[in-house]
């Protein structure tokens, strides 16, 4: 990997790398990034990988390069803006944050909630201010014990609403002005997917200018940077903009804000939740055009921001709540084709509300922005589906390539690809169980028959499962099973935070730990603290998530298989993750177990599922794999 990498610089030729858990992927990378002549950038897709980089990987390897280099490379972490304290915002942040809370998308408080919340939220933002007079960073991550988001809002400033170093009063003093200068210094810097993609859509004005980029857990950049362009409009923002801005704005454009959040309200409530594929309903229609003819006489009204200006702060952020707005009104009246728009009804019980939009595709955005003027270099363990480079190259932007002779994808215009494989034996380590014999899942929730397969595993374990599951309905039932015909803590998301669930698996034996998403990508739990993963059904995208559906929907349009072109490669990426919770480490053994028969016998996409996993021992027989851990149990 250190060799390919100082190739691709070299040659000026992007690389995508598939590299197993425990390969040393991040040594792969630093590696040769400290050769290259200029600065270096590194994405992560998570919070914990970041850390890892920063304060483990980075400090003992500048440490050990030093005698060969000469000097001790330096590094820097770039977050946005939000992360980092707000002088500005700190100074007015008592008087502002009641307000502030009372103007959030949460329900409704109970009679005299706000008192004791105002009281509460004013001893936090004390803990800050305090804090702010001894940090160097003004990193939110470095303030320990940490504040509510509530409070936090209270405190930063996103960028949107920020006007600049040279025209904010505390410009000379701003924490995120100062962190830039230092990614501008240093040798490497570590950032994430999501500031990534939100420099990408400013046109590359955020990240320092750098040689090469190394995009680690490049599985997660294409959804990030669909997160980044997707926008929304909600009665309570349009309500939230009206209040900001009602001093600076005419008294007409403050109630045709007032009236199209009315209208919205109404037109969201009469509109069914999902995708809208035959025109904006009229009810839609009427309040995003009347939005968008208040936000643009408010932002008339509002003008330049100047730094003599009173309060050049405030005028900024109504200004930027507004510009938003417009924008996104605007986006959804032009209803192009190549955006998708949908209605979002939460069920968590908030009452929550929106209209959605977002690109139908990203890899043009990718193509145009991503690898102009710098090395790439995309790293992940799930890089290839099916053994193959080029679903995940598409989805990326580059461009196509033709199979060689072996049918193998490893290159195309500009790119080339390897995989390191990986230091486990996969196959003496690990079984990958799957339960041919159960009936195809059809309903939502838990089946009997998997929930007695589930069961019989688990007993035979003991415990030390991870339970992947599809829905949040699947995971309770299983919960619930387990607690009626076992004497096993069973720990099930949403009962504590997930970092509390994770330890408490870690320390507890025979313990047991059920979920959804998040899980199938953030445990990490090496040892015989896990032995078996248990995933219910394959991890299609459920019919009615928009974006997919809108997406397969485009490539039936053109002849081809939405399914195979869509749904199969994210349920690929998704299943390679939850089957990776497994084997983290050399010693590791146990099994997988997927009780979805279709991974069997679905003819076509079964077998490019399983291609698309590392190569457990593989069985469909049940006694094998209860004899498996029926020993593991013994051991």
């Amino acid at each position: 990997m250190v060799d390919a990498i100082d190739q691709a610089v070299k040659d000026r030729k992007h690389l995508l790398v598939q590299a197993g858990t425990g390969t040393g992927k991040s040594l792969g990378y630093l590696t040769p990034s400290l050769l290259v002549d200029g600065p270096v950038v590194v994405s992560t897709a998570t919070l914990a990988l970041q850390n890892q980089l920063v304060e483990h990987d980075l400090p003992r390897l500048a440490q050990a390069v030093e005698p060969v280099l000469g000097r001790k490379p330096s590094f820097a972490v770039l977050k946005g803006r939000h992360h980092y304290l707000c002088v500005a915002k700190l100074e007015h942040a008592d008087e502002e944050a009641p307000s502030d809370t009372l103007f959030d998308d949460a329900p409704a408080p109970k009679a005299g909630q706000w008192l004791g919340e105002a009281g509460r939220l004013g001893k936090q933002i004390q803990r800050v201010r305090a804090w702010a007079d001894k940090t160097e960073t003004g990193d939110r991550d470095e303030l320990d014990p940490g504040v509510d988001d509530t409070a936090w809002r209270s405190v930063s400033m996103p960028a949107r609403d920020c006007v600049g170093a040279g025209r904010c009063p505390y410009g000379a003093e701003c924490f995120a002005e100062a962190s830039r200068v230092r990614a501008r210094e240093a040798d490497i810097v570590v950032t994430n997917h999501s500031l990534l993609a939100v420099d990408m859509l400013a046109e590359r004005q955020i990240v320092p200018p750098h040689k090469l980029l190394v995009v680690d857990e490049a599985h997660e950049l294409a959804d990030r940077v669909s997160s980044a362009a997707q926008a929304e409009l909600t009665p309570e923002a349009i309500e939230r903009a009206g209040r900001r801005a009602r001093t600076m704005i005419t008294p007409v454009a403050a109630e045709q804000l007032a009236e199209s959040a009315d209208a919205l309200t109404i037109g969201l409530a009469e509109a069914p939740a999902g995708r809208i594929t035959s025109g904006l309903p009229e009810q839609l229609r009427v309040a995003v055009t009347l939005l968008e003819s208040a936000t643009r006489a408010g932002l008339s009204a509002i003008g330049e921001v100047k730094s003599d200006d009173s309060d050049p702060v405030g005028k900024q952020q109504a200004k930027a709540v507004l510009d938003e707005l417009s924008t996104t009104a605007q986006r959804v009246l032009e209803e192009d084709d190549f955006d998708v728009a949908w209605v979002e009804k939460s069920d968590l019980g908030n009452g929550r509300r929106a209209l959605v939009v977002a690109p139908l595709s990203v890899a043009g955005t990718l193509s145009q922005s991503l690898y102009t003027d710098r090395t790439v270099v995309v790293t992940s363990a799930t890089l290839t589906l099916g053994g193959r480079f080029d679903t995940v190259a598409r989805s990326l932007g580059l461009p196509a390539a033709t199979p060689g002779p072996d049918g193998q994808v490893t290159s195309g215009e500009g790119w080339t690809s390897l995989d390191v494989g990986s230091p486990f034996d996969y196959p003496k380590q690990g079984i990958l169980y799957v339960a041919a014999h159960l009936p195809r899942p059809a309903q939502s929730g838990l089946p009997d028959a998997a929930g007695a397969e589930l069961l019989k595993m688990v007993e035979a374990l003991g415990g030390r499962t991870l339970g992947l599951f599809s829905s949040r309905k699947a995971a309770q039932q299983a919960a619930e099973l387990m607690r009626a015909k076992t004497d096993l803590p069973i720990l099930l998301q949403g009962d504590e935070t997930l970092p509390i669930l994770v330890r408490k698996f870690k320390e507890q034996k025979e313990s047991c730990l059920f979920g959804v998403m998040s899980l199938w990508q953030g445990v990490d739990v090496p040892g015989d603290a896990c032995q078996l993963v248990v995933i219910d059904r394959l991890p299609f995208p459920r019919p009615d998530e928009p974006l997919a559906a809108a997406r397969s929907a485009a490539v039936d349009s053109t002849g081809g298989s939405g399914f195979s072109a869509v749904s199969v490669p994210i349920a690929a990426v998704r299943l390679a993750q939850g089957v990776g919770r497994l084997i983290r480490s050399s010693g590791d053994k146990g099994v997988v177990a997927v009780l979805d028969s279709r991974l069997e016998t679905a003819r076509g996409y079964g077998a490019f599922l399983r291609k698309s996993l590392p190569p457990f021992w593989y069985t469909t027989r049940s006694d094998v794999a209860l004899g498996a851990l029926n020993r593991l149990a013994k051991s």
